[in-house]
């Protein structure tokens, strides 16, 4: 797998001209892979999450854009500084966990082996879904012959067996052109890597490993925009800001249930989850004792009270009213734990369901 070291770029529509809110890090390394901790994140020793009037944040690229645009809107009326990190789901979890960050942003739910992580060292978190995101599948816009895949097409592109078996396009369907086959996705810490491995191959982290990878999602519509015989996956926020650039590919997932035929990614697809089964909500954990410090709750408060506006100005989906009434309430409970248990995304779960209990 070759791995592209992120180097943050806000999407065009997020660059204001604000003065500077916050410290940006930039913790992936080209060195980076499963299980490795680019930053060296030791445990118990680590820092403590915030300094006495700081809110520390780190994790998902795809929360990101939710998250600074809050912290924007935050800073004109709290004095506190917001520092945010992007080291991916999975990194930013690891700073979470051993109290390096107050909260943490997650394109997928926290796993059984992070709860056990957080546990060890004795953080309580708060699960607060955030906003709904679709996972795009894009090619380069002159590749006219892809009008629409099955997710049995992309589990054969994209599943273990296929590396270095399926390296053209006429293998992936018989009339396709007889052109190498360059994937790109999300890079293996991060949650829409967990998600997309799990809907479309079957398996949460699984996949082949011969693709190129990247925490940025940027450096991947640089990829494929370059690239006529490319094929990638990413947050559909990021497809949103680059549509002259990207071919989005209709998604049958065949289903006729949820949505007869290719879908195409939407707000409305998602929102209402017709494209599946690429749709998913993603999620801020905040560290529960933090919450005892006031810059911190008023920073939680404000970001669950103004997602849904923020999150559709920057390209996400606004939850529905009724779920975010859950969401602000989980918060305002200080609800601890995960609705998900530890068992990684639930595919087509309802979100109403999961968050007032009848589908955990």
């Amino acid at each position: 797998m070759v791995t592209i070291p992120l180097v943050r770029t806000l999407l065009p529509s997020l660059v204001r001209a604000a003065a500077p809110l916050f410290a940006l890090a930039v913790p992936f390394s080209s060195g980076a892979c499963k299980g490795s901790d680019p930053n060296g994140a030791s445990g118990t020793n680590a820092a403590p999450a915030s300094g006495a009037q700081g809110i520390v944040i780190d994790g998902s690229s795809t929360v990101f854009p939710i998250t600074e645009a809050v912290a924007e809107e935050f800073k004109a009326t709290n004095p506190a500084r917001v520092t945010i990190g992007v080291s991916g789901t999975g990194g930013g979890f690891k700073k979470f966990c051993s109290k390096e960050t107050a909260i943490s942003g997650a394109s997928r739910p926290i796993k059984q082996a992070e709860i056990d992580a957080c546990a060890k060292s004795g953080v309580e978190y708060v699960e607060l879904p955030v906003a709904f995101d679709g996972i795009a599948v894009v090619v380069h816009p002159s590749n006219t012959a892809v009008e629409h895949l099955t997710t049995a097409e992309l589990k054969s592109m994209w599943e273990p067996a296929a590396q270095k078996k399926i390296l053209k396009w006429n293998q992936v369907r018989e009339g396709w052109a007889d052109k190498e086959l360059h994937l790109f996705g999300a890079g293996v810490d991060s949650g829409t890597y967990d998600y997309f491995t799990e809907a479309v191959v079957g398996k949460e982290h699984s996949s082949r490993g011969d693709f190129t990878s990247s925490e940025d999602d940027n450096v991947l519509v640089k990829g494929v925009s370059g690239d006529t015989g490319a094929l990638a996956f990413f947050g559909f926020a990021y497809y949103a800001e680059n549509k002259a650039k990207l071919k989005a590919v209709p998604v049958d997932d065949g289903k006729d249930d949820n949505g007869k035929g290719a879908i195409l990614p939407s707000p409305e697809t998602i929102a209402d989850g017709s494209y599946a089964p690429l749709s998913r909500p993603i999620f801020l954990y905040v560290n529960k004792a933090e919450l005892e410090r006031a810059p911190v709750a008023a920073f939680a408060k404000f970001y669950v009270e103004n997602a849904r506006k923020l999150a559709a100005e920057v390209g996400y989906i606004a939850l529905p009213e009724n779920v975010s009434a859950l969401t602000k309430q989980r918060l305002a409970d200080k609800k601890a734990g995960s609705m998900y248990g530890g068992k990684g995304s639930k595919v087509g779960a309802s979100l109403a369901d999961l968050l007032s209990g009848k589908g955990s």
